[in-house]
């Protein structure tokens, strides 16, 4: 099926809320059990950037987990920092920023994670070119977004089966996300064309994820 692109940043209010309400507490902790498998080890303190953060849920599961690190979390949609703000108590650890990839970055960074933003990319290369720009020795690197189904069938049967419960407005999101997502093959040819060394890997029949280290 080929690749539907759509709009890269979510600017109106009500479907902004109605993202930031709802339940991702199942997708959201299996990014965090991948991230913790493929990239064990972390030190107690360090830096880390969230490109393309939404409302914050992933920042704040990261906070939690790792409360030595500070984070900057990236979004270009200054309606979605709103609503990360509003749900974060304390950002004393987590810095939010409006930036459009891709960001010039303040620095280096010992951990870079994404999720859900590259099917939103209608040029993926900025955000594989952001991370590039980032990374510092030793600098670990998770990134997780949805995967193309073969055709417009399973996209649909998907919706049905993954947010079926959720309103209207999410289930129009989640289709057309899976439309505007890349294929493994798109993403192992994304990587080799920027020259990241990352692992590409199926884990679920919506999800991909690219990983490694930077030594």
């Amino acid at each position: 099926m080929k690749r539907i692109p759509e709009p890269e940043l979510m600017l109106d209010e009500d479907q902004v809320r109605a993202y930031a309400e709802a339940d991702f507490d199942a997708p959201h902790s299996h990014f965090m059990e991948l991230l913790l498998a493929r990239c064990n080890d972390l030190p107690q303190t360090g830096r880390a950037l969230d490109l393309g953060c939404g409302s914050g849920d992933i920042s704040r599961r990261f906070a939690a987990q790792f409360p030595g690190w500070r984070i900057d979390s990236i979004d270009g949609s200054a309606t979605m920092l709103a609503a990360a703000r509003e749900m974060t108590p304390d950002e004393t650890q987590i810095q939010y920023i409006e930036a459009y990839l891709p960001a010039q970055l303040t620095g280096q960074y010992d951990m870079i994670f994404s999720n859900s933003l590259l099917h939103h990319l209608d040029d993926p290369t900025v955000i594989w070119s952001t991370i590039s720009d980032g990374v510092s020795p030793g600098c670990r690197v998770f990134v997780m977004d949805l995967l193309r189904p073969p055709d417009r069938e399973t996209a649909e049967v998907f919706v049905t089966q993954y947010s079926g419960d959720e309103p209207a407005v999410l289930q129009n999101d989640f289709l057309h996300s899976l439309l505007a997502a890349y294929e493994e093959a798109e993403i192992v040819e994304q990587l080799r064309s920027a020259g990241l060394p990352l692992c590409v890997e199926v884990v679920s029949d919506r999800h991909i994820i690219a990983w490694g280290d930077f030594d």
